[in-house]
């Protein structure tokens, strides 16, 4: 499962009141805006939003799905274009989800702490993580803990944690998804952004987050009426048909937006036009995603809740399966070999999901802000 360094995350998600913008913590989950001076003690308990919850564990379904197909692709052409048709629109409905919980972000000091301790510290510990673990598997012994290079799943919070600082930025600017449309046309132009914070594709995913920032509940009422589930339906059949001819003509890591379109051997040209026809046609498929989302509760609510544990935890089992052989058998080259693939990914990102999981690693994914940061000075004794 040697992933593109793939990806996405969740936390719990609440709804906020009519009248009060939603501010997100971790990756995805929304908070209530508080009134001022109440302190973090006094908050009601969080009002859950099932049709968020349910969207966010079948997209980290889709992630764990994808990397598992990974390294079943060179030999069947119809796992190649499913590959392709989940790729081209599961981080971004991860990231329009997260840019929607990111509306009430703006640089406040409690924001400013749930960033720190939602994002910052779980990337910390799992890029330190994933270094050590992958000069095992890799066998690259002297892979140096870096942490301005996200490795493996990582990049996804590192470009969280731009996106959300820029947050109140986009308030202020008069068109701001064309904008950041621009800003990711012009970023496929510059082979020479580095890697950095992996900021090629912070850039190209912006426009998604930008989007998900000036969406409202009405918008997502609109794509789960009956008769977007039922356009769904041929839109995802003609993908596939699409995604089945591209197979051997397109390179897949166009889907990435990781590279220039120089680094993917075509002319400089190609990286504004692919740009623009990748979100718009993403953006088709996320709609067409949200569309089949059950609103109401099911038995996998809950785990999306904890899609961040899942993210970032699966990595490591996707890793360890190249090493161990895993993928050697050669029935699982085979049709049947990859439903079970299919169905083994999906069961373990769920394992990962679950409650025991949550208490084992809740230190690495979500630490208490009061390990991180002094108390406010009204709180203070």
């Amino acid at each position: 499962m040697s992933s593109p360094r793939i990806p996405a995350a969740a936390s719990p998600t609440r709804r906020p009141a009519a009248s009060q913008p939603a501010c997100t913590t971790a990756a995805g989950g929304t908070e209530r805006e508080e009134p001022a001076g109440k302190d973090e003690g006094s908050r009601r308990a969080p009002r859950r939003d099932a049709f968020f919850d349910n969207a966010k564990y079948l997209a980290i379904v889709l992630v764990a799905v994808g990397h598992a197909w990974e390294p079943l692709r060179a030999d069947s052409r119809t796992v190649s274009a499913l590959y392709m048709l989940v790729y081209a629109f599961h981080m971004p409905a991860f990231i329009v989800v997260a840019g929607y919980h990111s509306r009430g972000f703006d640089g406040s000091e409690g924001r400013v702490r749930r960033l720190v301790t939602g994002v910052v510290l779980p990337y910390v510990v799992f890029e330190t993580a994933y270094t050590f673990f992958t000069r095992w598997t890799d066998g690259v012994p002297d892979r140096p803990v870096t942490l301005l290079e996200p490795l493996y799943l990582t990049w996804f919070l590192a470009a969280l944690f731009v996106w959300r600082l820029t947050t109140p930025l986009w308030k202020l600017v008069r068109w701001p998804v064309p904008l950041a449309l621009v800003i990711a046309m012009a970023a496929t132009l510059s082979p020479s952004l580095g890697e950095d914070l992996d900021v090629q594709r912070a850039l190209q995913f912006l426009p998604y987050f930008v989007l998900g920032l000036f969406l409202r509940p009405e918008h997502f009422r609109a794509v789960r009426r009956r008769r977007m589930r039922v356009l769904a339906v041929p839109v995802f059949a003609g993908a596939l048909a699409v995604a089945y001819w591209a197979v051997p003509r397109v390179t897949p890591a166009w889907l990435y937006h990781r590279d220039s379109a120089q680094e993917l051997g075509a002319p400089a040209w190609y990286g504004p036009v692919v740009t623009l026809a990748l979100f718009a046609s993403s953006l088709l498929l996320v709609a067409c995603f949200l569309a089949w989302v059950p609103a109401r509760r099911t038995w996998f609510t809950a785990l999306g809740a904890a899609t961040l544990y899942g993210y970032l935890l699966h990595g490591f089992v996707a890793q360890v399966s190249k090493y161990w052989g895993w993928y050697d058998a050669d029935w699982l080259y085979r049709p049947p070999g990859a439903v079970v693939v299919t169905l083994v990914a999906a069961v373990v990102v769920t394992a990962l999901c679950t409650a025991p999981v949550r208490r084992v690693f809740r230190w690495a994914v979500e630490p208490r802000p009061d390990r991180a940061f002094r108390r406010p000075a009204a709180e203070r004794p």
